[in-house]
């Protein structure tokens, strides 16, 4: 249960990501192979049109993709030097 709601407020609080992920790409502390690899995380998974629940499925649809996205955001967070998870409470 516990983990459930973490996982929901992760969700909730999407929103206080942006600053993060604005200095995780500006930052000189993160190498640049790992900005490549996020943002090719990003350029493949819109690139890729393959849903497991398709769209037109109302709110079932996007739930799929907000699975990707919240996964992307996670691996994102987890290659962020410590310093910047610090400073953002991550």
């Amino acid at each position: 249960m516990r983990k459930w709601w973490k996982r929901l407020r992760f969700i909730v609080n999407v929103r206080r990501f942006l600053p993060f992920l604005l200095e995780f790409f500006v930052s000189r502390d993160v190498p640049m192979q790992k900005k490549a690899f996020a943002i090719g995380l990003l350029l493949l998974y819109m690139a890729l049109p393959f849903d497991l629940i398709p769209d037109f499925l109302a709110l079932f649809g996007f739930i799929d993709d907000l699975a990707v996205f919240m996964f992307i955001l996670q691996q994102v967070i987890k290659m962020a030097p410590v310093s910047l998870k610090e400073k953002y409470n991550l």
